[in-house]
């Protein structure tokens, strides 16, 4: 029994236990095997290191956009302006200095006149003498319009009177006429009676009844009835030709009284062109008289909105200025902040107006942390009001953002033309997604701001 528990100790067949580690006390290769403190201590490290990682895996990261940008104003008549000369002048005397506060009206400078053609200092008042000439003009012309209707309407008055006259012989002519035809008609019957009273008187001498003298007779009432025949004839040739006259006369008369009347219009139209034309030079000579009083306004370049004296571009005493040329610049004095920044055109899909964007301003401390803004510090809020449609100058687009009215407000002492460093935040996400996206190279929110984009497509 002994010796089998010595040679099967592991056996677990006798209740007799060798020990072998008096035996290995002295050798080197069992304390070389044995696993060191600082070996389990480094492997718990990184399984917990491990674990640390996977639960980070699992928190929430909010995707963002970074972009760079600069402090405007929401609108455009609140940014900085340069005022422009609006006529060519000489620079007389400055009334502000730079920085200077103004309220619109004030006036900034004091040009003088250099064109020639504007020296005169009466050229309003001369001009206006002008324009009351020509009105006189006008008003003589109306009358000799007037003056031209007038006797225009006496011609026609005139002329029916000589009208009605005319016709009225016309008539009395065509009765002559019909009263000369039946007295030729008379005549011829007289003539007829005669010849054969004439003719019977003649058998009858021939025959010796009747006498020599009353062959006679007969043959001089043969005679007088031939004779008034003849008379009858020519008077009714006479009437009508003074029938013939009348008509005639009548045709002249209207071709007179035509031709004056035509003449007195032609007179009449051409004064009313010259009335028009009169009113056309009084109405460029009234331009001109307001352009000269207009002009002598613009000898003083005044503010037009209240605001601040920024830079004056041309401050010499004596020097000319032309026309458009940039005078002073002004920054006005209510406005609203904004900050216009510029992002990708890979990033510009994702964005939407309305999306919140967080700002680093020049001058401001802050600390930020891109993924978790909730515990940034010295950060403020904006909302996108505006995306242009069309890429800038520098491949970027411009994004506009103003003030968010329910977060913080922006520094009162934030300056147009500041610097400022915009983050837009997007969806949330967790950390493990986040680093998947950025090694597989995605975008930001990509299968969000796809079904956005396509969403907007759908309407056309």
């Amino acid at each position: 029994m002994a010796l089998q528990s010595s040679t099967n100790p592991m056996l677990n067949i006798s209740e007799n236990v060798v020990s072998c580690d008096p035996d290995m006390l002295g050798l080197k290769s069992p304390k070389k095997s044995e696993m060191s403190k600082r070996h389990l201590s480094f492997r718990r490290l990184v399984l917990v290191l491990l674990g640390l990682f996977v639960a980070f895996m699992f928190l929430p990261w909010t995707q963002n956009i970074q972009a760079d940008g600069r402090v405007t104003t929401l609108r455009p008549e609140q940014r900085p302006q340069t005022i422009h000369a609006t006529i060519a002048g000489r620079i007389e005397h400055w009334y502000v200095v730079e920085g200077q506060a103004v309220r619109r009206g004030d006036t900034i400078v004091h040009l003088s006149e250099v064109k020639a053609e504007y020296f005169d200092p009466n050229l309003v008042a001369r001009v206006s003498g002008q324009v009351l000439a020509k009105q006189g003009a006008i008003e003589s012309y109306s009358n000799k319009v007037g003056a031209l209707e007038e006797q225009i309407a006496a011609m026609r008055r005139e002329l029916d009177s000589k009208i009605a006259q005319i016709e009225q012989k016309i008539v009395q002519g065509r009765l002559k006429v019909e009263s000369d035809s039946i007295k030729l008609v008379q005549a011829n019957i007289d003539l007829q009676v005669a010849q054969r009273q004439f003719s019977g008187m003649k058998n009858l001498y021939d025959k010796g009844i009747e006498a020599l003298t009353k062959l006679e007779e007969r043959r001089l009432k043969l005679q007088e009835a031939e004779t008034k025949l003849i008379a009858a004839q020519n008077a009714l040739e006479t009437s009508r030709r003074e029938l013939d006259i009348y008509r005639t006369d009548l045709r002249l008369t209207q071709n007179e009284y035509a031709n004056k009347i035509a003449k007195a219009q032609s007179d009449k139209f051409s004064t009313l062109s010259e009335q028009y034309d009169a009113r056309a030079s009084v109405n460029k000579l009234q331009i001109e008289r307001d352009n000269y009083a207009a002009r002598s306004a613009f000898y003083f370049i005044v503010a037009p909105q209240d605001g601040y004296i920024v830079k004056a571009m041309k401050p010499g005493i004596g020097e000319i200025i032309k026309e458009g040329d940039p005078v002073v610049s002004i920054q006005p004095a209510d406005y609203q902040l904004a900050v216009e920044m510029y992002v990708k055109p890979i990033d510009l899909p994702l964005l939407d107006v309305g999306r919140t964007v967080r700002f680093l301003f020049d001058g401001w401390p802050a600390l930020f942390f891109s993924g978790w803004p909730g515990v940034s510090v010295g950060t403020y809020a904006g909302q996108i009001v505006a995306i242009d449609r069309n890429i800038s100058a520098n491949g970027k687009f411009r994004v506009l953002v103003a003030p968010d009215p329910t977060d913080e407000p922006w520094p009162t002492a934030l300056q147009p033309g500041g610097g400022a460093q915009g983050i837009a935040l997007l969806n949330d996400v967790l950390l493990g997604y986040e680093l998947w996206r950025i090694v597989n190279g995605f975008p930001p929110d990509l299968y969000k701001g796809l079904e956005t984009r396509d969403t907007k497509e759908e309407p056309k």
